[in-house]
């Protein structure tokens, strides 16, 4: 724990794992996870925060392209555990699956009233030029920002190079650049310059702050991404959407919602929306939105049975259709509720 002389809100840091967490090896060069317990030593900025810190580390810590569902659940489960106690939660992550964990956090949190922001870094903490140093600094400032005396973002973010970003509204744009992160069809919920600017208009506050926390942890990961490309051949669309366990797909399409209109592609989606697997049509652009009423192209995939991903992120589409899927609904519920924003992942 690190205890600050104004102690005024307490957050919890939660390492997951990632490059924010590593030391180079003097020896080898190899990059190495470094104990938390340290984190004083390393950034002595935190002493002037102003809050109570205390992180909780995963044994050992967990590469960001190695986690998985029941990882989301571990992350979520420590937050209930430690709901009472903390004002806000700094969730430490790899950048890869950043995107995919902040999404899944979303759901699973349900009446959520408090900050979840998760950051990391494109370089280690130890660095001299390591981007860690302020992502971390300026997270634990927006988990512990308050208004009115309530949080002043009570929702699960991503905080990364300057801008804070709804979770589940956000993608990993660069893999070598700071600017790591990108919100095409959300606007920034903060920019980080000298002060903190929240877009208050944009923030999701909850409807009754009294609510108690929900845990939804369970996912079902019989899902699958299917990408279509000029000339991708029969063979590899249906052998895909005939996978006997699959209970979702998230097809990316081309422009507004668009593909090519051969008669076997539309039977195979025909034929698996008939043996109950939900498919959600999401554009493949980073910008802009599904409208399947816009072209005939579009018009014939939406009554083959597919639903409209409206303007969601593959990333979102596929966590939330592996939230909904492990709910234990029915199949109509599921389809319902893919078309519905939930927790402003979409714009409806």
């Amino acid at each position: 724990m690190l205890n600050n002389a104004n102690t005024e809100s307490s957050i919890l840091i939660i390492y997951t794992g990632g490059t924010i967490g590593m030391v180079e090896n003097p020896k080898t060069g190899v990059l190495e996870p470094f104990d938390f317990g340290y984190l004083n030593h390393n950034i002595p900025e935190l002493q002037h925060i102003g809050c109570n810190i205390t992180i909780e580390q995963f044994t050992p810590p967990i590469d960001s392209s190695a986690i998985k569902p029941d990882l989301w659940a571990k992350v979520a489960l420590m937050i209930q555990e430690n709901y009472d106690r903390y004002d806000g939660f700094v969730v430490l992550h790899g950048t890869d699956t950043m995107a995919y964990t902040a999404s899944a956090l979303s759901f699973m949190l349900k009446y959520l009233t408090k900050p979840v922001i998760l950051t990391g870094s494109q370089l280690p903490i130890s660095k001299l030029r390591t981007d860690g140093k302020e992502n971390l600094i300026t997270a634990i400032e927006i988990a512990a920002a308050t208004i009115n005396g309530h949080p002043r973002v009570p929702e699960v973010c991503i905080f990364f190079e300057n801008h804070l970003m709804r979770g589940n509204r956000t993608s990993k744009i660069s893999a070598d650049q700071f600017n790591a992160f990108e919100s095409y069809n959300y606007p920034k919920l903060a920019y980080a310059g000298i002060d903190i600017k929240y877009n208050d208009s944009v923030i999701r506050y909850p409807a009754n702050w009294n609510k108690s926390l929900e845990v939804k942890p369970n996912m079902d990961a019989n899902v699958a991404i299917l990408k279509i490309f000029p000339g991708i051949t029969r063979e590899v669309v249906e052998a895909i959407l005939s996978i006997p366990t699959l209970k979702g797909v998230v097809l990316e399409t081309f422009g507004s919602g668009n593909a090519f209109m051969d008669e076997w592609f539309l039977n195979a989606l025909s034929n698996a929306v008939k043996r109950g697997v939900v498919i959600i049509n999401v554009t493949q652009c980073v910008t802009g939105y599904v409208d399947m009423m816009r072209y005939e192209t579009g018009h014939q995939l939406m009554n083959t049975g597919l639903l409209s991903g409206y303007d969601t992120t593959t990333e979102c589409a596929l966590v939330k259709l592996m939230y909904l899927l492990g709910q234990g609904y029915s199949n109509e519920k599921v389809k319902q509720l893919m078309e519905q924003s939930l927790r402003g992942e979409i714009n409806r």
